[in-house]
């Protein structure tokens, strides 16, 4: 298993765009690598179709996405006319899908679900998400079981998050969304508010009359 803030291991894998090195495809993006059980199944159609239906907007935050399974590529690539059809999505298909069939990357990366199992009886990949940034450090992972699908506009929140708190000195609050208030962080001194967020800061009143809950418009 990779850790929050740990370097995510680099890889070669074959791919429905051919054999890529996990760094060299990155570049210097953001990337978000994402797992399902199995091709031609429900929720797995309807994850990738919403998610390709969505690049655009991953892609306006300079986030690549990248998908895996232990199918084969020839698997993926049938399956993938299915997904378009689902979403009614327009010609090509905007990311690759990554073929596991040797289950390597899933042991590697702790993707494995040991209660989905092939015909065969090996264990399929559970819904699993990482989310890395252009330094190749692992900033957020998820994991769902096969029966639950993710929400793929709250994946995109998340990004809005990260990159926002990545280098200004605030947080998100529960349900927060692009263009909402932040929480300015306790490490922030009263003297270095003014300089720090010349939109003004506010200060909520709590009984214990304690002043660590701190809001601030969204830092541009």
């Amino acid at each position: 298993m990779v850790n929050l803030g740990d370097t995510f291991p680099n890889f070669t894998a074959d791919t429905t765009i051919g054999t890529i090195d996990f760094y060299d495809w990155i570049g210097d993006s953001w990337a978000i690598l994402f797992s399902h059980p199995a091709d031609y199944t429900p929720v797995c159609t309807s994850e990738l179709g919403k998610s390709a239906t969505l690049n655009p907007e991953f892609t306006k935050r300079g986030v690549k996405l990248i998908a895996l399974s232990c199918d084969s590529v020839d698997s993926h690539k049938g399956w993938i006319s299915d997904i378009k059809s689902y979403c009614k999505f327009g010609p090509g298909f905007p990311y690759p899908i990554i073929s596991d069939e040797k289950r390597e990357l899933a042991v590697k990366l702790g993707m494995l679900d040991p209660l989905e199992k092939d015909s065969q009886g090996l264990p399929l990949t559970c819904r699993a998400l990482f989310i890395i940034g252009p330094d190749k450090k692992l900033k957020l992972s998820m994991l769902y079981p096969a029966t639950t699908g993710r929400s793929f506009d709250e994946v995109l929140r998340v990004v809005d998050s990260l990159q926002l708190t990545e280098n200004k000195k605030v947080a998100t609050p529960v349900d927060w969304k692009q263009g909402g208030d932040c929480m300015v962080l306790p490490s922030v001194k009263d003297e270095d508010i003014p300089t720090l967020f010349p939109a003004g800061v506010k200060v909520v009143p709590m009984p214990s009359g304690k002043t660590y809950l701190r809001t601030t418009p969204q830092p541009q």
